[in-house]
This record gives C-alpha cells, sequence and structure tokens, in this order.
C-alpha cells in the first residue's frame, strides 16, 4: 500500500472553521484527520502542500517513520503550525491501518482498559454574569455530564485580573452551591492571568473542590509552574500550546501538574499522545486531552482514551451528534456523560468530502481581550 494524495478541507461550521485533512492510498483506503492552531488553518494547510511531496509513494503502515521523518526533516524541528499539519497527518495514518486490519485504533494501541470515557462540556462562555453560568451547569448536570466547566470571566472585550479573580470566586461559591459535591468543577484560567493573581485564585477556591485549574499561567516559560505548585493545594493542568514532548519535560519530571493537556491535533497525533501518556504515567500525572474541535479530534482523543490507564476525563463541548453531523455523518454515541465505543475500524467515524467541500472556510479572527488601561492580554 502507498500513499497517493493529501487534501485538505476547511470547513466552516457557523461560528468557527475546523480542518481536516484526507489521505488517500492506492488501495482505495483512506483515512481523516483533523488540525488545530484555530484561526491560522491558512498556514497550516500550507504545511499541507509542503508535505505533499514528502508523503505521496510511503508507506502508510510506517506511521513512526513518517512522524520523524515530517517532525525532523526540514532540519528545524517542527513546533505548532508544522507540529499541527504532522497531528492530522498522524491520526489519519492511524485510521488508515485501522481499516486495512479491521480493528478500532484502540485495538492497535494495545486493546481497551475502559469501556466508556467521562466528558465534560463547556459551559456558559467567560462572562462576568453568575446566574446564567449556575443555569448552565444545572443544565448539563441535568442532561447526565458528570462534570461543569467555564473559564475565567471578562467584561465584554475588557479583562482586568483583580476583578475577573473576584467574580470567579463567586461564580465557584454558587455553582458549587447549586450543582452539589457529586459533580466536579473544570475552571480554566486560559493563561490570562500572573503569579500573583494565580496563586490568590486558587487559594480562595480551593474550599470548592474544583477537579483542576487549568493554564493558570502562560505556557512560553513552563518554569514558573515551579513557584506556583508548591504554594497551592488545588490539582493544575497544562499543555494545550505545547506541540511535543519536548516541551511537557519540565512539568512531567518536576511534577509540577496533576493533569496533561494534550492537544492531539497540535501535540503529534497518536504517535507523539501515547509518548507524553506513558511518560505522564510513571509520575501519577493522568491525561486530559484538550478537544476544543471537531468530531474528528473527538474521535481520536476517544480511541487513545480507551487505552490509556492514566486517563482523567476528556473535553467533549458538546455531544458529538450536535458538531457537523452532515459532514461526519457517522460518529460515536454519548450518553449520561459518557462517550462509548463501537468494533467500527479506524476512527470508526465517516467523512463526507463533498458535503465538506460545499462548506469552505471563513477568515477569522480569534478574539482579542485588552486590560482597563488598553494593553493587550491573552484571550
Amino acid at each position: 500500500m502507498k500513499i497517493t494524495d493529501i487534501t485538505a478541507y476547511p470547513v466552516w461550521a457557523g461560528q468557527r472553521n475546523f480542518l481536516f485533512v484526507v489521505v488517500d492510498t492506492d488501495e482505495g483506503i483512506y483515512g481523516v484527520g483533523e488540525a488545530g492552531l484555530t484561526s491560522r488553518e491558512q498556514a497550516v494547510m500550507g504545511a499541507f502542500q509542503d508535505f505533499k511531496d514528502v508523503l505521496v509513494g510511503q508507506d502508510p503502515f510506517r506511521i513512526e517513520h513518517i512522524w520523524q521523518l515530517l517532525f525532523r526533516g526540514g532540519f528545524f524541528p517542527a513546533q505548532r503550525v508544522l507540529s499541527s499539519a504532522i497531528s492530522a497527518i498522524d491520526i489519519a495514518l492511524w485510521d488508515i491501518k485501522g481499516k486495512a486490519l479491521g480493528v478500532p485504533i484502540y485495538e492497535l494501541l494495545g486493546g481497551r482498559v475502559r469501556d466508556k470515557v467521562v466528558c465534560y462540556p463547556h459551559n456558559h462562555g467567560h462572562a462576568m454574569e453568575v446566574e446564567p453560568l449556575v443555569e448552565s451547569c444545572l443544565e448539563t448536570k441535568e442532561q447526565g455530564w458528570k462534570f461543569v466547566r467555564w473559564g475565567l470571566p471578562q467584561d465584554g472585550n475588557v479583562l482586568e485580573p483583580r476583578d475577573a479573580v473576584r467574580t470567579a470566586i463567586r461564580q465557584f461559591e454558587a455553582v458549587r452551591s447549586a450543582v452539589g459535591d457529586e459533580i466536579d468543577i473544570c475552571f480554566d484560567v486560559h493563561t490570562r492571568l500572573d503569579l500573583p493573581d494565580v496563586i490568590w485564585l486558587c487559594r480562595e477556591v480551593e474550599q470548592y473542590a474544583p477537579f483542576f485549574i487549568e493554564d493558570p499561567l502562560r505556557c512560553e516559560n513552563p518554569d514558573s509552574f515551579k513557584t506556583l505548585r508548591p504554594r497551592t493545594h488545588v490539582p493544575l493542568a497544562a499543555g494545550e500550546q505545547f506541540s511535543s514532548k519536548w516541551e511537557f519535560r519540565q512539568l512531567i519530571e518536576e511534577e509540577w501538574i496533576d493533569y496533561a493537556r494534550v492537544d492531539m491535533c497540535i501535540g503529534g497525533g497518536f504517535t507523539e499522545t501515547r509518548k507524553i501518556a506513558g511518560w505522564c504515567e510513571t509520575h501519577y500525572i493522568k491525561l486530559v486531552v484538550h478537544n476544543p474541535l471537531g468530531p474528528v479530534s473527538s474521535a481520536a482523543c476517544l480511541q487513545m482514551n480507551l487505552a490509556t490507564s492514566n486517563f482523567g476525563v476528556q473535553e467533549q463541548p458538546r455531544k458529538p451528534a450536535e458538531i457537523l453531523p452532515d459532514i461526519v455523518p457517522v460518529q460515536h454515541h454519548w450518553d449520561d456523560g459518557y462517550l462509548f465505543p463501537t468494533d467500527l475500524p479506524g476512527l470508526g467515524i465517516e467523512f463526507d468530502r463533498e458535503a465538506a467541500a460545499r462548506q469552505p472556510s471563513q477568515k477569522r479572527e480569534m478574539p482579542q481581550l485588552r486590560r482597563l488601561d488598553g494593553s493587550f492580554t491573552n484571550w
């Protein structure tokens, strides 16, 4: 079997873009993958074009070899733009291998270690209000979700750190009181705070038993976690902006995080994620894949989590059937807060290329936030 073509499918889904790739072979078996790096899809598509000449003619079963070739073959190690393209291609190659052998990808990873995968939704966004957030959390609890999740609040396009922390503390108190102790709380700082405000937030919300506080600091200098870790007792999660195992190294080896937020569509696909997961296992760190993307990403995360013993929870903003059902008409089943596997080969989904081509992407920038003084801050 040889690779004959790769084709990118940038798709507009009403509020955002998704970027898929299809890898074709000379035996008629194809694989589908998904790339991350939202709002920079054109850059990733350029990487696909560069990789095409390298990929055509390759044996798609040589997944590790192809990963090393793409990551290291341009002399400069891949980061983010290139690693997002590599991730999508890697997922597609595992899909091909599973289809060719007639087994789900989780079988290629060692088989299932669990029967279902617990997920958390996205609640209400990042607004300053308390009551709408509580209503959203009660609604998802009623639907059967076992977790709630929201992010550091902002006032329109303004995020003033101390105002945001004060509001977040009130939100924690209200949500915990409303949903009870049996629902776990995930809270995303989204790299928006500096160390003093993060310490304040973590200490104040510790009493509400968060499952984790995510991305409390910016990712550019992971060494800062050595200062935060001993000053708070809440579980910490980080890593969604990393593009390889190398960037995770310090956080894992120094045990500065409790949950590794690997993004399979930026951080290297199955090939790199399983290496990171095994490394985390030796430090009692659980895998919580970053999955704000589309149904191909969700399927890849599910396959990975089914075969990973040190699993925490899967991010799943919405139920799978609610995301691009026309383009991915066969998706995995969600019920009572869990995703369930099937015995369909590969990723276990179907991808409609014609439907994808009918919804081309649109240019869209990410939201931009400012402090009260007009200075830029992270969204």
